[in-house]
């Protein structure tokens, strides 16, 4: 029983892991299309570092840390 309940939390934290990747990924791919739009002078400097901090903690894996500067660019086009 221990071992099926192992088993399913590792699978379940897999997709949980795939699912927060992907929604790093569709974040960075949106900040890039934002500055794409020549954001203002306010709004670029927040775009750009969101963008290279997303794609830093994507390249360490962190993807809980991309998140959080995807929202943070989100935040910034408000």
């Amino acid at each position: 029983m221990r071992l099926l309940f192992a088993i399913a939390t590792i699978l379940l934290a897999g997709s949980a892991w795939a699912d927060d990747r992907a929604a790093c990924l569709d974040g960075i791919a949106m900040i890039k299309a934002e500055l794409t739009k020549t954001p203002s002078e306010t709004v670029a400097p927040k775009l750009k570092k969101a963008l290279r901090v997303a794609e830093r903690e994507l390249g360490e894996g962190e993807f809980d840390e991309c998140l959080d500067a995807v929202g943070d660019a989100k935040r910034a086009l408000r």
